[in-house]
């Protein structure tokens, strides 16, 4: 039997995704052992990829590495992040008379910009059990930070700053070790109020108009000199140009193609910029271009439209759910939006 494993996690020091690939005839088969699901199909040609990706200005980029599905046209039927290790790929793919690109050494852009080139019905395999604590872990975390509140009070009463400090260090190495970074509030209370603040005055800049996206990322804003900025987590991962010359800001494409949904951003010659894969509102799209004075299109793409937006995509954000995410659904474009241009 032709069989295939991931030998490590999709990032340094992640866990091995429980994910088998399985080969009969040309035709793939994708067996997820943490959840039971499997999926059956039949690729063009596999994509071996890796790249760089960052949450935050402050720390060094991680690498994101796995495997890819394709269609065809290039679009992917399907995600598998993970080490898989070249040799096995290549004999795998060898016996299993499925073409094999490697991309681990194309440009990062580029290889963001094809993962989020989706095909209907696409998904994310991560291969890894859902974390057992999801429904306990924040009442636990608020207990431990107003815990912790209660004795740093304490020792700050006793003028024990010192001892305060040298409790929050070795939590926090604790926690690292032990792999359990949410408890970290237990350690800096004041994350516990300032999170939420953040979270409700990103929510605000929403409403009126001034971001557009969920608070985390990816989310739209204008920077200093007449600039676009898109940031995921606290990393600004593009400075985008407003105006009307090649290659700057002009426009904003809310499309949606059969189950797909995202936006584009495009300059006045409909070449896309940045592709934003997944749902967004189409109300706050509508705020956010009529406070910068972008044009905005929302709208259903046929898919020879959709092809040539995601072949011209010079970068992207790729989505980072799991298909158990995906199966939720993408809200639907309101009829009073549905293809509709505004200057």
């Amino acid at each position: 039997m032709n069989q295939l494993r991931p030998c490590a996690g999709a990032t340094k020091d992640s866990h091995r995704p429980q994910t088998i690939l399985t080969s009969t005839r040309q035709s793939l088969t994708v067996t997820d052992n943490a959840s039971g699901d499997s999926i059956s199909l039949t690729p063009a040609r596999l994509y071996h990829y890796r790249y760089d990706h960052q949450k935050s200005d402050s720390q060094k980029p991680s690498t994101i590495q796995g495997l890819a599905a394709l269609d065809p046209d290039g679009l992917v039927l399907v995600d598998l992040p993970g080490d898989w290790h070249e040799t096995d790929l290549q004999e795998f793919a060898r016996k299993a008379g499925i073409p094999l690109e490697d991309a681990r050494n194309h440009p990062s852009s580029k290889i963001r910009a094809a993962l989020a080139s989706r095909a209907p019905g696409w998904r994310r395999v991560r291969g890894l059990p859902l974390p057992s604590t999801a429904r306990w872990r924040k009442p636990l975390g608020i207990c431990l930070a107003i815990a912790g509140a209660a004795l740093m009070a304490y020792l700050a009463s006793l003028g024990m700053w010192a001892a305060w400090r040298g409790l929050s260090t070795i939590g926090r190495v604790i926690l690292e070790l032990i792999e359990v970074k949410w408890l970290l509030v237990a350690f800096s209370p004041a994350l516990l109020l300032l999170r939420p603040a953040l979270a409700r005055a990103h929510r605000w800049r929403v409403g009126r108009g001034t971001i557009l996206g969920p608070y985390g990322g990816p989310y739209l804003h204008r920077g200093s000199l007449n600039k676009l900025h898109i940031t995921q987590g606290n990393h600004v991962v593009a400075k985008l140009r407003l105006g009307e010359s090649p290659g700057q800001v002009f426009s904003l494409l809310l499309y949606r193609y059969e189950d797909l949904t995202g936006l584009l951003v495009l300059d006045r010659f409909g070449r896309t910029l940045h592709h934003l894969p997944g749902p967004w509102s189409p109300p706050d799209v509508e705020r956010f271009a009529k406070r910068h004075d972008l044009v905005l299109a929302v709208h259903r793409v046929s898919r020879e439209e959709y092809l040539a937006f995601m072949k011209s995509a010079g970068e992207a954000t790729p989505e980072l759910r799991t298909h158990i995410d995906h199966q939720q659904g993408s809200p639907r474009i309101p009829a009073q939006l549905s293809e509709r241009s505004r200057a």
